[in-house]
């Protein structure tokens, strides 16, 4: 198959002064050689952007609809082609390639219905004087930067409300997995997208990258990435004065109660653990589970672990795909190993599994009795390790669940009790509380507290981050309010 390479800035599929191969990390093999930009071609684009605003931010809701359906089709059409860049730039499962296209289309259709819900706000005048409106208006360029671990779905996170809002966007993906990204730019360029709208270029390192971020350009920033990016982003961007909207690290606790459910339990926690090889900003890290039940949910856990199919084959029910590259592996393999030396023990996994020698695999690995001293414990493993966490006492429960470096995205409550399922609720700090459950959608509001983030993606509420809200004063005539203050 031959991949996209080319980058798409102002209204073409163009090079780049730089090339960057891409490996499918369950190969190793390059899969395509993609063109990236140097300095020259992040000005092309942020000028492309600039002189796009004008006319797209005045452009009528009905028409940005009416180009964002173009897209949207398109994306339908070519399901099976943006599906393949996912499933070899990142060596994910095939089925599991159907939420990044899926996040896509919906992005595209439901921000270009949200944005006609989005009304002009009346304010009283307590005087009777003036008349006072609330007005929504684009917030000007938007650059957006890309995450690895789900190429599609990260971009339809930004493409969506940024498009329905009037913002042109810069998208720069992860120079890992770049190749579905230039798929769209492919497709924005059949439609005869408007020069400047929507552009999509790789840069291989910081030094290109931060010559868009310090830039004035764009007024609205937005990131899908890791806590240190973050704070590098807001640093560099500090030239100028810009929103920021950014989807940060987590490390997800569990509170598995002895009344759970725990075939549940360990269901949602190893298929959202084991998916896309544990790559998962809101994928289960540290399991704390009640005594009572912690010999029982382990086995639960553990067979779960080996019944997972890992390994890279499209016509396969695979469950766990390879990690995305060698340090990432190695990185990953160091956790575990670790926390064995500290005394956690390991149930299953742990290595290679036994039938690959190449690929970047590791097994489903099951971690017990990990404690709080270990650095699996305090870091985002972003690896398909489930640590669990006994406890016997609910006391500083939620202090300890609460006690996360990298920020609260996501937490997790398994409990037949509704009193404390909420009692917890309350307590956590974290953007997310999925009790009994898991659910996320392009509706459904998506963001942390604290060092995981800022803003949100999906919902509403995600289209106002590209929003701004501008107030129209008006005084009345004295004939209005019958000569007062005449």
């Amino acid at each position: 198959m031959d991949f996209p390479t080319r980058m798409y800035i102002d209204g073409a599929l163009t090079g780049g002064s730089g090339r960057k191969d891409v490996l499918n990390p369950a190969t190793e093999q390059i899969i395509a050689t993609v063109h990236t930009a140097g300095l020259e071609d992040v000005e092309r684009a942020l000028q492309s952007a600039k002189s796009a605003f004008p006319a797209w931010s005045s452009t009528a809701i009905s028409e940005r609809q009416n180009w964002m359906h173009k897209l949207r089709d398109e994306v339908v059409a070519h399901e099976e082609f943006l599906r393949d860049c996912v499933h070899h730039e990142l060596g994910k499962p095939w089925a599991q390639t159907h939420e990044d296209w899926d996040r896509l289309v919906a992005s595209l259709e439901f921000y270009a219905e949200e944005i006609a819900r989005v009304q002009d706000v009346g304010l009283a005048d307590r005087a009777g004087t003036h008349t006072h409106r609330m007005v929504h208006e684009p917030a000007g360029v938007a650059l957006a930067y890309l995450a690895w671990n789900f190429p599609l779905l990260n971009l339809a996170f930004k493409i969506g409300p940024a498009m329905a809002a009037g913002c042109p966007i810069i998208i720069r993906p992860s120079e890992q997995t770049p190749v579905s990204a230039y798929a769209v730019g492919m497709l924005c360029e059949k439609i005869g997208l408007p020069k400047g709208v929507v552009q999509i270029l790789c840069t291989d390192g910081y030094d290109v990258a931060d010559a868009l971020t310090a830039s004035a350009i764009p007024q609205v920033i937005t990131l899908i990435g890791s806590t240190g990016t973050g704070q590098h982003i807001m640093r560099t961007g500090a030239t100028s004065i810009k929103r920021y909207s950014m989807e940060l690290g987590g490390n997800a606790p569990v509170l598995v109660f002895a009344d759970a459910d725990l075939d549940l339990a360990a269901d949602i926690v190893c298929g959202v653990k084991f998916s896309n090889a544990g790559q998962i900003c809101v994928s289960p890290n540290r399991i704390f589970v009640a005594e009572a039940v912690h010999e029982a949910f382990a086995e639960k856990v553990v067979a779960r672990a080996r019944a997972a199919r890992v390994g890279f084959d499209k016509e396969a029910d695979i469950t766990t795909g390879p990690v995305v590259d060698r340090r990432a592996w190695t990185r990953i393999k160091g956790l575990i190993d670790d926390a064995v030396s500290q005394g956690a023990e390991l149930l299953a996994g742990g290595d290679r599994p036994a039938q690959l020698n190449s690929g970047h695999f590791l097994a489903p690995t099951v971690l017990d009795r990990v404690t709080d001293t270990m650095p699996v414990y305090r870091q985002e493993t972003f690896g398909p390790i489930v640590s669990l966490v006994p406890f016997s006492s609910e006391g500083d429960l939620l202090e300890r669940a609460n006690d996360c470096d990298e920020g609260g995205l996501t937490a997790y409550v398994f409990t037949r009790d509704f009193a404390k399922a909420e009692a917890c609720a309350a307590a956590l700090r974290y953007g997310e509380i999925q009790i009994n459950g898991v659910k996320y959608d392009i509706d459904l509001p998506h963001g942390g507290i604290g060092q995981s983030g800022i803003g949100h993606d999906c919902s509403a509420l995600a289209l106002h981050d590209y929003l701004i809200v501008k107030r129209i004063t008006r005084a009345l005539d004295k004939t209005d309010f019958g000569g007062l203050n005449a």
